[in-house]
């Protein structure tokens, strides 16, 4: 059980931009509705866009000033859809305060291929927000930004060869941890890398300990099977109290990750209750995997070959 750490004031982000990713529903959802509460406008980053904008209709009136509510559609498991999406804001060149990294697919039961011709949640989960980030960045960097990832519990017990992402024999919930691992890893890194080359952004990660949306069901699911046992079992769990989060609760910890004025570049949060599993937020433990240096370089360097986005390596 970690520390809970003293909440802020609800932020006022008049006059800011953010976007997420898998914005719809579940997390991503709740966490774009407390951005357009706090005045911000907001971009809902979706791959279906009628639902993206049955979203937008729940979440009520901004206040007085605040900006509006957008939805943009892409496919995060595919890089031309990711490419077309940073290319539109680009063009806008809007300024870019946040940008969260959330939308993903978790354990479909049998190996499924991006259009690109990767594992679908290494696809979904880090490879698209890889691009997405390093596509975005000239807006981040205009801003001052702060990026976002979203990680999950599973990161704990991955494994990541960074050598060999398509990896081999799928097993659904070891791929999930996986990619989760490399979200992580890579919004470590991130951070690490934009100080080290004066970017001018921050980035951190946050998990939001046991939750049940619909990613319990649309991943398992996928192609009309019934959920599994471990899904089941998960779900059941969390339901327990103080052995999961609601929704509203869980999407607090990327939004205070992405707004607190005490959260840090290169800090991992999550639940500060019992296993990480439920509360208020705190700091979270990181896997040591996720703190190996080299595996952070060499997954960097993989991404990069895969996605073909290339960061820069200095202040230019």
């Amino acid at each position: 059980m970690s520390k809970a750490l003293p909440l802020e004031p609800a932020p006022d982000l008049r006059g800011r931009l953010a976007l997420v990713t898998g914005a719809n529903s579940g997390i991503g959802s709740g966490v774009a509705r407390r951005f357009a509460q706090a005045g911000a406008e907001v971009v809902l980053a979706v791959r279906n866009a009628a639902k993206g904008r049955e979203a937008a209709q729940r979440f009520g009136d901004p206040p007085p000033g605040g900006g509006p509510v957008r939805v943009e559609q892409v496919d995060l498991a595919s890089l031309a859809s990711v490419r077309d999406l940073c290319a539109r804001l680009n063009a806008e060149g809007r300024p870019l305060h946040y940008l969260v990294n959330n939308a993903g697919i978790l354990a479909p039961p049998q190996r499924s291929l991006s259009p690109d011709g990767f594992e679908l949640q290494l696809a979904t989960n880090h490879l698209g927000h890889f691009a997405l980030t390093g596509l975005l960045l000239p807006l981040l960097r205009q801003a001052g930004g702060r990026v976002v990832s979203v990680a999950s519990l599973t990161a704990r017990t991955a494994r990541l060869s960074p050598g060999d992402l398509r990896g081999g024999r799928y097993r659904p919930y070891a791929a999930h941890g996986t990619s989760k691992l490399a979200q992580l890893v890579f919004a470590l890194e991130l951070d690490r890398r934009g100080r080290l080359h004066g970017w001018g952004i921050s980035s951190n990660a946050a998990h939001p300990g046991g939750v049940v949306t619909n990613l319990q069901v649309t991943g398992p699911t996928l192609g009309g099977h019934r959920a599994g046992p471990v899904a089941r079992l998960s779900t059941r769990i969390y339901r327990l109290p103080g052995l999961g989060n609601d929704v509203a609760r869980a999407s607090l910890l990327p939004f205070f990750a992405a707004t607190a004025g005490r959260a840090e570049g290169g800090a991992y949060y999550g639940p500060a209750g019992f296993a990480e599993l439920a509360g208020p937020p705190g700091r979270a433990k990181v896997p040591a995997r996720a703190r190996d240096t080299r595996t952070a370089a060499g997954l960097w360097t993989a991404s990069e070959a895969l996605t073909g986005v290339a960061f820069p390596d200095s202040e230019d």
